[in-house]
């Protein structure tokens, strides 16, 4: 619910600050005074485009902030925890316009983009104004209407989608179709390579492992003929490492008196001696096991040419082999199934055809049911708007050629027949001004009605209405605020001597600057204001007994 609304320095109001109640709120004034300044700064905070005439002459920017009490709405205390805004049981949405007409909003304090003001503020108030009359005549207009009245926002989203889906899939088939000859060349071009790769088989980090075992079987002369040698130099006869050693040890072992310091060099010559022979018996052991085999030299030339060759061919470095190897191999799987690609295709659209059907069919039994209500209920108003002998039907008839349509599987359309034995004809053919007014107003209010948003907002919603209908409308607007919130503005008196909460907007004139002005007027406020409605400028005796007259009587019908 609305609690509060402040606007600085937006159109001629240079400072308002207005707090909201239960239930329903007139805005009445001069033609003129600003009364729609309320409702474009209640648009403003929910998202509604900015330009820089929104701002105050002199001023440099304007500020609007809508505060709502959200403790009862759980849609939008859901949005604001998703999105990491939730402040308890308030929401302050914010918007300021600079004069050069870009603007900013904030949620709860935090930055936002627009959207975001957008998508709460659909929770948190719904505005109807008599600018709707021209969406009323356009079909997606009833097409809405009818479904949220249905309750079945939610099941024409996912026949959307499902149609989505469907419609997708036609035309990959159609694309396929259309280019069968270059997909099987495609196709054929893929599969020799695959299959080359395949024959290929590459192994994982098979190159690198054949190019070390190249580099050793192409040395093998060179590394026997020296490890050859250094085993003769380490062991095999008396000039060896090992024997010069052990000739050092015998010289020092022959000393005529032990030398302590020598110690440790005796040691390490010791440690010398076992070192070199244990060198020699592993190098002989090498020469002895190592397998120079030119065979195999020649198989793994043979497997890295093929290996060369293959990654020439495709131009690459031939450790991306792998990768290609998988990447064709993808491909082909998602194209190769011979004619089973276009069936595979074919068969999907026909599941995805049935599932619109069925989601199309539970939406059409849905806007049936809800249209013969939707038109009872809207007939009920009208004869309460003096309309008795309209006659109000929604009218469904089938999409053409029966082709599934993101909307479904049916047109809607609001159609009225004026006079008995009339045929129903389409709204912008047989409404007049006056009439479409009220049967705008009727619509709105049997929608509302079913309407989960709590705070509804409506702008001069009864223009060209008058009389004992105007009374009606103003009893159906204060039994909708019995149920939630209502803002109206209104220049009937009949409508506003019903409203709980009144609000009087005027303007005043001071240094040669325009300014707003809006107030919460009491019972004797309200009183004199009725009677200004009622009588304008010069208002008499008479007037004013009549205006006490219709508020005691628009307060006391409701009790």
């Amino acid at each position: 619910m609305l609690t509060q609304l402040t606007v600085s320095n937006y159109a001629i109001a240079e400072r308002v600050e207005l707090q909201f109640n239960h239930g329903m709120t007139a805005l009445t004034g001069e033609t003129g005074a600003g009364k729609s300044i309320v409702l474009d700064a209640l648009g403003l905070a929910m998202g509604g485009r900015a330009d820089a005439g929104a701002v105050r002459h002199g001023a440099k920017r304007a500020d609007i902030t809508a505060t709502f009490d959200v403790s009862r709405i759980a849609e939008a205390r859901q949005w604001l925890e998703e999105h990491e805004l939730d402040d308890e049981n308030d929401c302050i949405l914010r918007r300021v316009i600079s004069k050069d007409g870009r603007s900013r909003a904030y949620i709860n304090g935090q930055p936002c983009p627009l959207t975001h003001l957008k998508d709460l503020g659909s929770t948190l108030m719904d505005i109807h104004s008599q600018h709707q009359h021209q969406s009323l005549l356009r079909k997606d207009t009833h097409r809405k209407l009818l479904d949220e009245f249905a309750g079945a926002e939610t099941l024409a989203e996912s026949t959307r989608q499902a149609w989505k889906t469907w419609s997708s899939t036609r035309l990959r088939l159609h694309e396929r179709q259309q280019n069968a000859d270059e997909a099987e060349a495609r196709i054929q071009l893929l599969r020799y390579q695959v299959e080359e790769l395949d024959r290929l088989a590459l192994e994982e980090n098979e190159q690198q492992t054949l190019e070390e075992e190249q580099s050793q079987l192409s040395h093998a002369e060179a590394v026997l003929h020296n490890c050859h040698n250094a085993t003769m130099l380490c062991t095999e006869d008396d000039t060896s490492a090992a024997a010069l050693v052990r000739q050092a040890l015998q010289q020092l072992e022959q000393l005529p008196v032990e030398v302590p310091a020598l110690a440790d060099t005796i040691q390490m010559l010791n440690e010398a001696q076992i070192q070199i022979s244990e060198a020699g018996d592993n190098l002989r052991h090498f020469v002895d096991d190592y397998d120079a085999d030119p065979a195999r030299l020649a198989e793994v030339d043979e497997r890295l040419s093929a290996i060369y060759q293959m990654a020439r061919k495709h131009r690459i470095a031939p450790e991306n082999l792998p990768e290609l190897h998988q990447s064709l191999t993808d491909e082909l799987a998602s194209l190769d199934d011979g004619e089973g690609s276009v069936e595979k295709l074919e068969a999907e659209l026909e599941a995805q055809r049935a599932e619109f059907d069925r989601l199309a069919g539970e939406l059409s039994e849905a806007r049936q049911a809800a249209a013969a209500n939707l038109d009872q209920r809207i007939a009920e108003e009208l004869s309460q708007l003096s309309m008795p002998s309209v006659q109000f039907v929604t009218h469904l008839s089938r999409n053409k050629d029966n082709q599934p349509a993101a909307h479904g599987s049916e047109e809607i359309e609001f159609l009225v027949s004026a006079n008995p034995g009339q045929p129903a004809r389409p709204l912008a053919k047989v409404a007049s001004g006056g009439e479409l007014s009220r049967i705008s107003l009727a619509i709105q209010v049997v929608v509302a009605q079913t309407s989960t948003t709590p705070t509804l907002v409506f702008d001069e919603v009864d223009v060209g209405i008058g009389g004992g209908t105007a009374e009606v409308v103003g009893r159906l607007l204060r039994s909708l605020g019995d149920n939630g919130q209502v803002l109206c503005v209104t220049h009937l008196a009949q409508v506003a001597a019903q409203c709980h909460q009144h609000l009087f907007v005027s303007k005043f004139t001071e240094s040669d600057a325009t300014y707003s002005k809006i107030e919460s007027l009491d019972d004797t406020g309200r009183i004199s204001e009725v009677a200004r409605m009622l009588g304008g400028v010069d208002m008499t005796e008479h007037t004013i007994a009549h205006a006490r007259e219709m508020f005691s009587k628009g307060q006391a019908t409701h009790h």
